[in-house]
């Protein structure tokens, strides 16, 4: 067992993340030497977990008294109603303050979860077990939970640190190769916005990260976990600095939004869209420069990434696309905030664009 431990210490939370193969077995000692208590536990899981996985976990809960709730995690379902879903479940079954909840999926499945254990009883204990590697280095770190509305994604949420977070590799060989291409654009992003050498290994490194060699999938998990704790640290409530983590999710949440949340684009896939659109728009602003602009472009095709805008939208989809990156939960006005590139590990947050220069960028994007 090749275990990695990184300790998240915010404000309002301190807790661990358990990083490595085999590690689920070891979930009883884990809980025990971090002083997690509790008596009841409800496991909100993903419908397309190994049932094998469910049952090892179970297993480790012995001593406990476990409910299961099975969700079918897609964007459509990641609704106020499915959070009440779970919130009558913990009623019912009367849970107290002291009990646990613990998400066993997606980011999805951990959005939705992490949201219901917020607001029962004003917050009960969450463990967050990422069964994707999207969820492994994103969503599972840092306290975001939140629901879609039919206005745009995460519009309704709070910031709610898990108690703790256990990423076991093993969860990715289940995964098709279109799920882990997802997983492996956060992790892009975070070493674009923060880390050239650990860019530089991913480039070298890709197709042993993508087809899940050991130690390589665990180093690109634990170095892209460090960044993301680092910024979450600094600023938990994406006052400023945590900005820098919305790189290209301006366009993207636009881009599935646009769709509809439909299959033909998924998360992970509109955030390596919306990565690519930050890019070329930080190249045609003269604020990064074309040599590394090229550099990255040529990981994206040498490791057959999505980066093709015209593949999924046309010219006529300008003005929705736009109009769901104004509603973006980042603007503090009429301006469209992005989050662009300066050169690679340096970012630049907080730049200020309206409609019409929106525009513009997307008529030379889709008509060219």
């Amino acid at each position: 067992m090749n275990l990695k431990k990184i300790i998240v210490n915010t404000q309002s939370q301190k807790y661990s993340i358990f990083i490595g193969r085999n590690i689920i077995s070891k979930l009883s000692s884990i809980l025990k030497k971090n002083s997690i208590r509790f008596n009841n536990c409800l496991l909100v899981v993903d419908r397309n977990v190994p049932k094998k996985m469910i049952l090892l976990i179970k297993k480790n809960l012995k001593n406990k008294k476990t409910f299961i709730h099975y969700v079918k995690a897609n964007e459509l379902n990641k609704n106020l109603k499915n959070t009440n879903n779970i919130i009558k479940i913990l009623l019912d079954k009367n849970f107290s303050r002291d009990d646990c909840l613990i998400s066993i999926g997606g980011g999805i499945v951990g959005d939705i979860s992490g949201f219901a254990a917020s607001l029962f009883k004003r917050g009960i204990k969450f463990i967050n077990i990422p069964t994707t590697l999207l969820a492994q280095v994103d969503s599972s770190i840092g306290g975001k939970t939140g629901v879609n509305t039919i206005h745009g994604k995460n519009l309704i949420g709070s910031f709610y640190q898990p108690t703790l977070v256990v990423s076991e590799s093993n969860f990715l060989k289940t995964l098709p190769k279109r799920e882990l291409i997802c997983g492996y654009g956060e992790i892009l992003k975070h070493s674009l916005i923060s880390n050239r050498s650990f860019y530089m290994f991913l480039s070298k490194n890709f197709e042993k990260i993508i087809n899940l060699k050991s130690s390589f999938i665990e180093k690109a998990i634990y170095e892209s976990c460090k960044i993301k704790k680092k910024v979450v640290e600094k600023d938990e409530k994406e006052k400023n600095l945590r900005k820098v983590l919305n790189f290209g999710h301006t366009f993207a949440h636009a881009y599935e939004a646009s769709l509809g949340y439909s299959k033909k684009l998924n998360h992970g896939e509109a955030v390596l869209l919306g990565m690519h659109s930050a890019l070329r728009f930080s190249l045609d602003n003269d604020i990064l420069k074309k040599k590394e602009y090229s550099s990255i472009i040529d990981h994206f095709k040498k490791s057959k990434l999505p980066y093709n805008l015209k593949k999924f939208f046309s010219s006529k989809n300008i003005n929705k696309i736009i109009s769901f990156m104004t509603k973006d939960k980042k603007n503090k006005s009429n301006m469209i905030n992005l989050i662009l590139l300066k050169k690679i590990g340096l970012p630049e947050i907080n730049s200020q664009y309206n409609k019409n220069q929106i525009r513009l960028f997307f008529k030379k994007e889709l008509n060219n």
